[in-house]
C-alpha cells in the first residue's frame, strides 16, 4: 500500500487554518436533539457532524441506535447547517443506506476493525467511492490489524481515507477509558505520513474533564484532527454521557487549545525537536509503566517464594535470561554494556522488592 499526499486532498479541501474538528452526538437520539446540538455547532471551528445511527454493544438490552429513521435527521442537519454529516457503518446493508442518504463521512468502529470479513464487506460496497473513510483502531492494541483494514480500503479504489485514534481495551485500572498507547498511532504515522489521522479523545478518556488534555497532546503530537462527542445535555445522553461536553464547552476547548504554526526555519526545527521529544517522554511513560508491572510479578514471585521457602536469588535463571536478553538487545541495536547495565539495575530492584516479601 502506497499512500501519497493525493490522499490528503480531501482534508485540504476544507481550506482551516485549524485541524480538523469532527463533533455531535455519541447517538443520535431524537430529529429535534439532532437538529438542535448541530445548529450550535453551526457557527464554530466543527466542519463534520457526527452522530451514531447503529450503536454496536457490547452486551445486549442497551441502547442500540435508533437506526436508518436518523439518517433522514442528518440530512435535514446538512440542509439546514451546511455541516458534512458522518455516521458509522459495520454492514455491507449500513453502507447502502448511508450511501443513499447522501452521508459524506462514514466511519468503521473500533469492533468492526477487528473483523478483517466485515470490513472486507464494507470496502466491496464503497468500492470506488468518493467518500471520505475512516477507521477507528481495533479494540486492542493490534497495529497490524489496523493497517489491515485501510489497506482493504485502499485495494477497494477508496482514496478518500484516514484513521482515527480512539485508544486501546485494557484489563488494567487506569485513569483512561481506553488506554491511548501512543506509540502505536505514532508508528502508523510514520510508516504513513500522508494518511490522515484524527484523535478521539471522548472514547480514550470516557471523561468531559480530561478531552482538553488528551486533545491538546494529539495536537502536539501533529494530529490532524479531532472527533469530540458533543451533546446539549450529556448528563442525560442515551449513550456515553460521561464522555460528552456541551456545544459551549467544545468552544471553549477550542479557545484554549494551543496549536503549533510554524512559519520559519528555525520554528520548523523547534516544532521538530518537540515532536521528537514528546515521543520520547511517551516512550519513557511506558517504560516506566512496565517497569511497575514487572516489580508486581516480582513481588508475586517473591510471595510464592516466601510460601515454598525458596532462596530469592537463583542464579541459574538469572545468567538465562542476561543471556536471551543481550542477543534480543543487540538485534535491536542495542550494545551489550547497555543491555547488562540495564537488566542488571532491573534484576537488582527485582531483588529488592522480592526480599521486602520475605522478611515481612
Amino acid at each position: 500500500m502506497r499512500i501519497t499526499s493525493e490522499n490528503r486532498k480531501w482534508l485540504n479541501d476544507f481550506n482551516l487554518t485549524h485541524p480538523l474538528v469532527i463533533a455531535g452526538p455519541c447517538s443520535a437520539e431524537t430529529e429535534e436533539q439532532v437538529l438542535k446540538i448541530a445548529h450550535e455547532l453551526k457557527n464554530s471551528d466543527v466542519s463534520i457532524f457526527r452522530a451514531g445511527i447503529w450503536k454496536p454493544r457490547t452486551r445486549s438490552g442497551g441502547f442500540e441506535g435508533v437506526g436508518a429513521i436518523g439518517l433522514k435527521w442528518l440530512q435535514k442537519a446538512k440542509a439546514e447547517t451546511g455541516l458534512l454529516m458522518a455516521t458509522e457503518v459495520a454492514n455491507a446493508t449500513h453502507v447502502k443506506l448511508a450511501l443513499e442518504h447522501d452521508i459524506d463521512v462514514l466511519w468503521i468502529g473500533a469492533r468492526t476493525t477487528v473483523n478483517p470479513f466485515a470490513v472486507q464487506e464494507i470496502a466491496d460496497a464503497l468500492q470506488n467511492t468518493d467518500k471520505i473513510v475512516l477507521v477507528k483502531n481495533p479494540v486492542n492494541p493490534d497495529l497490524a490489524l489496523w493497517i489491515g483494514g485501510v489497506e482493504r480500503l485502499y485495494s477497494a479504489g477508496i482514496k478518500n481515507l484516514g484513521v482515527i485514534h480512539r485508544g486501546f481495551s485494557t484489563y488494567e485500572k487506569t485513569k483512561y477509558r481506553n488506554i491511548p498507547e501512543w506509540q502505536i498511532p505514532i508508528e502508523l504515522q510514520n510508516k504513513f505520513p500522508d494518511l490522515v489521522l484524527i484523535c478521539d479523545p471522548s472514547h480514550i478518556t470516557g471523561r468531559r474533564d480530561m478531552i482538553q488534555e488528551v486533545s491538546q497532546q494529539a495536537l502536539d503530537l501533529n494530529y490532524n484532527g479531532l472527533m469530540i462527542e458533543t451533546h446539549t445535555d450529556p448528563d442525560n445522553a442515551w449513550s456515553d454521557a460521561a464522555q460528552q461536553v456541551t456545544p459551549s464547552v467544545l468552544k471553549q476547548i477550542f479557545e484554549d487549545l494551543k496549536v503549533k504554526k510554524p512559519s520559519t526555519e528555525e520554528a520548523d526545527f523547534n516544532t521538530t525537536i518537540k515532536n521528537l521529544r514528546e515521543k520520547i517522554d511517551i516512550a519513557d511513560a511506558k517504560l516506566l509503566e512496565i517497569f511497575g508491572n514487572r516489580m508486581k510479578v516480582s513481588e508475586q514471585i517473591g510471595a510464592l517464594k516466601k510460601s515454598k521457602n525458596v532462596s530469592v536469588l537463583q542464579n541459574k535463571r538469572w545468567s538465562e535470561i542476561l543471556e536471551r536478553m543481550i542477543v534480543d538487545g543487540q538485534e535491536r541495536g542495542l550494545s551489550k554494556e547497555f543491555i547488562l547495565s540495564i537488566f542488571k539495575a532491573i534484576h537488582q530492584e527485582s531483588i529488592s522488592h522480592q526480599e521486602k516479601i520475605i522478611n515481612s
